[in-house]
């Protein structure tokens, strides 16, 4: 894997959390906040760590915005800075800026000034744990784009069996990416694969599919 360049513009508690996985995982990454306090909890967990103004065009430019790979606007709770922060990092000419946004409301203005991409950590928790109690045999799930969905369900006995008999594709249209079986990944797995109670299937598809699929499982 690639070592990336990452920016993180501040480090409250989402994104610290951010900025010292990434680190963790073999990745650069810079941190940034007006907190004095904040950047010196992260300034041993990261590549850099510096209090700077995020707003500021200049100070941008100087630690070269540009060469990042993904700039991540983390402030969150200050919609006006969020929004400021991110103008200033397309400004000055950002290849990709993910932004944090608290309300749907705040997801749409940064989307209109900008960004790359709006998360709503929360809700999108929210949304991923109701999709995983109403159903119990997903075990993971998250959406891929607008119109996608990827779950990770645990093979129930009815989905026991080769993947060319289970037919899924025509059946649902979904499809089986992965299999973890004990630890055990099976990558594009075969048709002639045998899918085994307990192993843990990757399934793709549209969301009205994914939808289809689910009806099924909880039926």
């Amino acid at each position: 894997m690639r070592a990336k360049q990452f920016l993180v513009i501040g480090v409250g508690r989402f994104g610290s959390a951010l900025a010292t996985t990434l680190y963790k995982q073999g990745h650069e990454v810079v941190a940034i906040d007006m907190d004095e306090e904040k950047v010196e909890a992260v300034m041993n967990k990261v590549t850099h760590a510096a209090i700077l103004d995020a707003t500021d065009e200049d100070a941008l430019r100087k630690i070269g915005i540009g060469n990042f790979d993904q700039v991540i606007v983390a402030i969150g709770n200050d919609l006006e800075s969020n929004i400021l922060a991110t103008v200033a990092a397309k400004n000055m000419n950002a290849k990709y800026v993910i932004c944090k946004a608290n309300s749907e409301l705040a997801a749409r203005v940064l989307s209109r000034v900008g960004a790359d991409e709006v998360i709503r950590p929360e809700h999108d928790m929210g949304i991923r744990l109701a999709e995983q109690i109403s159903t119990p045999d997903i075990v993971d799930a998250f959406k891929l784009g607008e119109n996608h969905s990827v779950i990770e369900i645990e093979t129930q006995k009815r989905l026991c069996g080769k993947l060319a008999d289970l037919n899924l594709t025509n059946r649902f249209g979904v499809q089986v990416i992965a299999v973890n079986r004990t630890g055990r990944l099976e990558v594009s797995p075969r048709a002639d694969f045998e899918l085994m109670d307990g192993d843990k299937a990757v399934v793709i598809g549209s969301n009205d599919a994914i939808d289809r699929f689910r009806d099924y499982l909880d039926s």
